[in-house]
């Protein structure tokens, strides 16, 4: 399924560069990025309730902010692009060795 995954942290404490680059890290280990604090993650319902956990585990709910946007299987038809940077056909675009 598609998740697409948007998140904002604050640098109000030290700490926040910190966690902005752990949750980029874990992000990256499972999806695509498609903007600078977004990505697209096709995952398997195991792996989304892992990426989930570890995301949560990560934030700081008080200043930080996640958002998961659950595209499902057919995300295709719910995803439009424009502009300079191609997306990402996940399928079309791997190459399985």
């Amino acid at each position: 399924m598609m998740v697409l995954i948007t998140y904002d942290v604050s640098f109000e404490d030290g700490n926040g560069q910190a966690r902005l680059r752990r949750i980029a890290k874990l992000c990256q280990d499972y999806g695509t990025r498609v903007q600078y604090s977004v990505f697209e993650c096709d995952v398997e319902p195991a792996q989304w309730v892992r990426l989930k956990a570890g995301l949560l585990a990560l934030f700081d709910d008080n200043i930080d902010s996640l958002r998961f946007y659950i595209l499902g299987k057919n995300w295709r038809a719910k995803v439009e692009h424009h502009g300079a940077k191609r997306a990402l056909d996940l399928f079309a675009d791997t190459i399985i060795i």
